[in-house]
């Protein structure tokens, strides 16, 4: 069997601005990719055209499907969290859920993001992080959730970190990378991927100088691996995996 990589993310869009240059790279190399996404995003400050929190919510879930088509994603899905309001939930009824789906998939590497809440320092992407991180371990203890299936153990977590900020967020004080990931001849796809987040068109040209400058790059910090001992610098988030 081939490889299987899990991305975890907050809100339709993260899938392609954080992690669209690692999920790519993964489909072009054979490898299933799956993306969970928690919520809808209908506490998004853009809101297109919609006229409710709920419609903005089901045209979201549509370009959050565009864009995981345009990315290779193998398949994807789009949870019932609140958007904004991810720091109240349950914490360990929702790091049970994606325990059930990781022992369900089983992915060999899992993405997600890093405690810091990324460029733009959200505490759902923070959260994300808590309940990724937590879940990956848990699979793989019988000790917890015996009742979700066998245990599975995962290869390798990542963590994404950043090589720059935005202006007019708090700094985030990221994680220091030891995986760099070389996306200038997908950053066209990646791209493409992210207009297809047509409600979010004020963001994409508020980001569009960052990406343009720092874009070609993707950095993410190996935090739980098999192999022991020192972390090597890296430029593949598979190098070293068998399939």
């Amino acid at each position: 069997m081939g490889l299987k990589l899990l991305c975890v993310v907050a809100h339709p869009d993260d899938e392609c601005f954080a992690f669209g240059g690692a999920l790519i790279l993964a489909a072009e190399q054979g490898v299933e990719t799956h993306v969970v996404c928690l919520t809808d995003g209908q506490a998004a400050s853009n809101r297109g055209d919609a006229q409710s929190g709920a419609e903005l919510g089901r045209t979201r879930a549509g370009e959050f499907a565009a864009s995981c088509k345009v990315l290779g994603v193998t398949h994807h899905e789009l949870w019932d969290y609140h958007d904004g309001k991810l720091e109240f939930a349950d914490f360990s009824a929702t790091a049970g859920r994606l325990v059930a789906k990781m022992r369900e998939l089983k992915p060999d590497v899992v993405l997600t993001f890093g405690s810091d809440g990324a460029v733009n320092t959200h505490p759902d992407h923070t959260m994300v992080s808590t309940f990724t991180c937590a879940a990956f371990h848990w699979a793989a203890s019988a000790k917890r959730y015996p009742h979700l299936g066998p245990i599975h153990h995962g290869q390798r977590l990542f963590v994404l970190a950043t090589s720059f900020f935005m202006e007019g967020r708090a700094a985030p004080m990221p994680s220091p990378w030891n995986v760099t990931l070389d996306v200038r001849d997908v950053m066209a796809r990646k791209h493409q991927a992210f207009c297809q987040h047509q409600s979010q068109a004020p963001l994409m040209e508020q980001t569009k100088a960052l990406f343009e400058q720092y874009g070609q790059t993707e950095h993410y910090l190996l935090l739980a691996s098999h192999d022991m001992g020192p972390a090597q610098q890296m430029t593949s988030l598979f190098d070293g995996l068998a399939s």
